[in-house]
């Protein structure tokens, strides 16, 4: 890039000194709009005849010439260049810059040439002043903004749009395999070898948007110079692909551009901008967006159009879409890492695979060492009962009539007895709610207890196979068919009568455990999660078998074999003394503890009947429910309850995360109908014949107030421990909700930011109540005490991130995120809401809608997709660079993650904060929830 300055030093002559190389009969060709003006611009200063005297700096860059400054020349004669820039007012910094004190000669360059004397904004070197000069031509204004905008490209915007506009696939390449895939598909829907314009879409990968392909269709085919084009050969397809999957920033923007553009006239009106948006919106499946593309519309013609011109041109929407990231201050990133990440890697990576497998199996070490010795003594446990059963019956006289086949079923029962034990204690909910509060917590994993009862229900499967296998193929066959000198070893043991197949099966010991086996099967197989799940689908009336309620109801079949277990027990043939019958003492604490817990759980549920004070009915089936809170309920975040509504079924309960905070004066829970009590349950509260009527004209989100008289009673029972509770021993927290698994998090979204409230405006929030029904998504507690401050010091930031498919989701917990964004002064809490029905920032289909989100809420101050201050992502995050920004700003930090959605995602989750957890100084604990 090189500076050129021309300069005028005498008076005496009129022509302006040029290089002698500089081509002025021929126009400068370049990118930039007033490059072929600036010949014209020098030729007609060769023919002023006036003495003031101007200085003009050009900038020479690849095939551009950019009009830098012009600046009044000394009017002395021997003036150097120093010297004409020595005023303030005889400067023009840049391109119509500068306060000039009376130059004439400027003022003429301004009438003979339109694209300068458009220039509005005159700036002087001065610091201490500067002066607007009026334009009043609005073609003069809108030349001068594009010039403006023209000087600001730069190549790292450009850069920058290279990563947007995308018509096909994430890199925006047209490789060869994508070609061959649309050929294919070409071949299955051309017909005649034409392809339809409707299925142009599904053609090019696009079957999810069919209306927005026709869009970009029609935008192609109008540059054929045929007035309407229905149908295209592979030849044109071919040449529309090369169009859309080119790498040029510059001929995608021209593309999308078009789409708008439908008359051809290189002008985009209102009308042509709302098509553009609906277009956007019916592609992302946004109705609400659809609805308002009005609006919007006006919006953009508002920030481009100032000129009230009634149109925008392509630099304008190419300006909006290089700088959209200006408007987006409101959004809070990752700040800049303390530590560099590389810097980071750099130090722990190990220098030798023994370094290498040292640091891994330390890391394997720290994650699972809690799991890792309660199996280990789990399973030490089961082989020691195994072996000494297996020994003292192989020592036994009954070893010799029926071989190695009684001490392996006598040994598998002994496991069987232990298990069916220790299975109840991971159910217990109430004695591990409390031991969660212990120091018991740091060595025993309470978050898998259902894990782990599913692997002790698994260990008593495989004891039954081995048991039941064993005693119906092999003891008694021998038994049955053994001599008489044989059997007469252990006659007293039969009553001096040798036993049949029949008998057996038809004594006590058969019936029972025959019984048992019938239950267990039923009970087990109803708990898998293709049953509980619904994911089998049975003929009617067997459809019934599957759902939650099938699985909880053949649950309580159990009851009925630990009946049959002590019955069994007690009646065994080859043992006689009581104390060598051990049934009654594996199962008698366990299920006493359990019958307690129960028992508790009744009487407690009694005690905490609450009102149903609100009901408020949201978008994608969800409803929340604000309820009394019971006196002497205490609760903290992250925890969840059990709901009963003995109108619906006295048996049944339910759990739901808590969402308010334990300082509140209610509780709240929010609800998806996705089964039939949910269902069932939102119907008594909205449509219920006892209730007022609920007005079907309402907005999302209105509350609906009940009569006191009215609603169905609720039962609550809990408060039940959940991983989240322990949010406060850790450093920083990753809270990760997909859909309704933000529940468990907003409770604790409310408690942090409660937490970080000076005392004293906590001490003015305890005579404060809100009434009003806003109050109810917003979270201001009434009965916050100073003293829980110092709970969770630790905690210096909280990160969350909420990922959904529907956009009115948002609206569930509108009011928290905004009391968040407005009241988090320090900075503690950022959140990041993730909206994946939309595609992803960067692809054709969501651009205009990036473009609207950063000029609204740069106006309003609202993000355009949630409806609240917290700007909205589209698609999914990048977990993996989610881990490392945290890992690179928090290092030598615990890291607590806690993750409420589906399996799936869980894995990946577990997998990362395993690896960053070994590559970098920060570790990460994952916890994990299921809905």
């Amino acid at each position: 890039m090189r500076t050129l300055s021309f300069e005028r030093c005498t008076t005496s002559t009129n022509e302006q000194d040029l290089p002698e190389n500089f081509e002025t009969s021929s126009p400068v060709t370049g990118k930039h709009a007033y490059g072929a003006m600036l010949p014209v611009f020098l030729n007609d200063l060769r023919s002023n005849h006036h003495k003031e005297l101007v200085e003009i700096t050009l900038e020479l860059e690849n095939d551009a010439v950019l009009l830098r400054n012009i600046a009044s020349a000394s009017s002395a004669p021997n003036a150097s260049p120093s010297s004409s820039h020595a005023g303030d007012e005889d400067t023009l910094a840049g391109v119509g810059f500068g306060v000039p004190r009376s130059l004439s000669i400027t003022s003429r360059i301004r009438k003979k040439f339109p694209w300068l004397r458009s220039m509005s904004i005159r700036t002087s070197t001065s610091s201490s002043e500067s002066v607007i000069a009026p334009v009043d031509d609005p073609m003069m204004a809108r030349n001068a903004r594009r010039m403006r905008a023209e000087l600001e490209r730069t190549r790292s915007s450009a850069q920058r749009g290279l990563k947007g506009l995308r018509f096909i696939s994430k890199s925006g390449e047209a490789s060869e395999e994508l070609w061959r895939k649309v050929e294919e598909r070409f071949g299955f829907l051309a017909k005649d070898g034409l392809l339809d314009r409707e299925e142009f879409g599904e053609c090019i990968g696009m079957e999810d948007s069919k209306e927005f392909a026709v869009g970009i269709f029609d935008a192609l085919a109008r540059r054929k110079e045929r007035k309407s084009v229905s149908k295209i050969t592979k030849e044109e397809l071919h040449h529309f692909w090369l169009q859309i999957s080119n790498q040029n920033f510059d001929a995608r923007l021209q593309i999308f551009f078009d789409m708008a553009d439908s008359n051809e006239d290189g002008r985009i009106t209102r009308e042509e901008v709302q098509e553009l948006i609906m277009l956007s919106a019916s592609a992302n499946n946004l109705s609400k967006l659809k609805e308002q593309a009005e609006g919007y519309a006006a919006l953009i013609m508002e920030e481009l159009d100032p000129e009230n011109l009634g149109y925008i041109e392509l630099w304008q929407l190419e300006m909006l879409l290089l700088e959209k990231d200006r408007y987006m201050t409101y959004s809070r990133q990752h700040s800049s890492a303390s530590v560099n990440w590389s810097q980071n890697m750099t130090n722990l990576r190990p220098k030798s695979k023994i370094h290498k497998i040292r640091k891994t199996l330390q890391c394997l070490a720290l994650e699972y060492w809690r799991r890792g010795w309660i199996l280990l003594l789990w399973l030490v446990t089961i082989a020691c009962l195994f072996t000494w059963k297996f020994y003292q019956y192989k020592n036994r006289t009954s070893f010799q009539v029926m071989s190695y086949c009684l001490p392996v079923a006598k040994g598998a029962a002994e496991t069987l007895k232990f298990n069916m034990a220790l299975i109840l204690l991971p159910v217990c909910r109430n004695t591990l709610t409390w031991l969660r509060s212990t120091k018991v917590r740091k060595f025993v994993p309470f978050d898998d207890n259902i894990n782990f009862h599913k692997m002790i229900a698994f260990s008593i499967v495989v004891g039954i196979l081995v048991h039941a296998g064993n005693h119906i193929s092999c003891d008694f066959p021998l038994l049955v068919n053994s001599s008489p000198e044989k059997f007469s070893l252990i006659a007293s043991d039969f009553n001096n009568k040798k036993p049949t197949y029949k008998s057996l099966f038809i004594s006590i010991e058969g019936v029972t455990g025959i019984t048992m086996l019938t239950l267990m099967v039923i009970s087990f197989t109803l708990a898998t999660s293709q049953f509980r799940r619904n994911a089998v689908n049975l003929p009617s009336p067997f459809n019934r078998l599957t759902g939650f309620n099938a699985f909880w109801y053949s649950h309580h079949l159990l009851g009925i074999v630990y009946i049959l277990l002590f019955i069994h027990g007690s009646f065994l043939n080859l043992t006689h003394k009581w104390y060598q019958k051990t049934t009654w003492m594996y199962i008698s604490v366990p299920l006493l503890l359990y019958i307690a817990e129960r028992t508790l759980r009744t009487r407690r549920s009694h005690h905490y009947a609450v009102k149903v004070l609100k009901v408020s009915v949201l978008p994608g089936n969800v409803f929340s429910l604000l309820m009394s809170k019971p006196n002497g309920f205490k609760y903290k975040s992250g925890q969840y309850i059990f709901l009963q509504c003995p109108k619906i079924s006295p048996f049944e309960w339910h759990p739901f995360s808590i969402t308010s905070a334990p300082g509140d004066d209610y509780l709240s829970v929010h609800i998806r109908t996705v089964g039939d009590w949910t269902q069932e349950l939102k119907l008594r509260f909205t449509e219920d014949d006892e209730l007022p009527p609920v007005n079907t004209s309402a907005t999302f989100g209105e509350l609906i107030k009940l009569d006191q008289l009215g609603p169905p009673k609720l039962l609550v029972d809990g408060p039940y421990g959940a991983p989240a509770q322990d949010y406060q021993n850790f450093d920083v927290l990753l809270l990760i909700g997909l859909g309704i698994g933000a529940t468990p998090f907003i409770s604790i979204l409310k408690d942090l930011l409660s937490d970080t409230r000076p005392i004293d405006e906590q001490m003015d929030s305890n005579t404060e109540t809100t009434k009003s029904d806003e109050s109810f998504n917003s979270f201001t507690s009434s009965n916050v005490t100073p003293g829980r401050n110092k709970r969770s010091q630790r905690i210096t930031n909280a990160y969350f991130y909420w990922v959904t498919r529907e956009p009115g989701s948002f609206e569930w917990f509108k009011g928290v995120m905004d009391e968040v964004a407005e009241m988090d002064h320090k900075g503690l809490i950022e959140l990041h809401n993730y909206l994946t029905s939309v595609y992803e920032e960067g692809d054709a289909r969501s651009t205009l809608i990036t473009m609207i989100q950063a000029l609204n809420h740069a106006k309003h101050g609202v993000d355009i997709l949630s409806g609240t201050r917290v700007r909205t992502h589209f698609a999914r995050p990048n977990w993996r660079e989610v881990f490392t920004k945290l890992a690179s700003k928090h290092p030598n930090s615990t890291v607590g993650v806690f993750y409420c959605g589906m399996p799936v995602l869980a894995k990946e989750l577990k997998k990362l904060s395993l690896e960053l957890s070994h590559k970098t100084t920060t570790r990460f604990d994952f916890h994990k929830e299921y809905f």
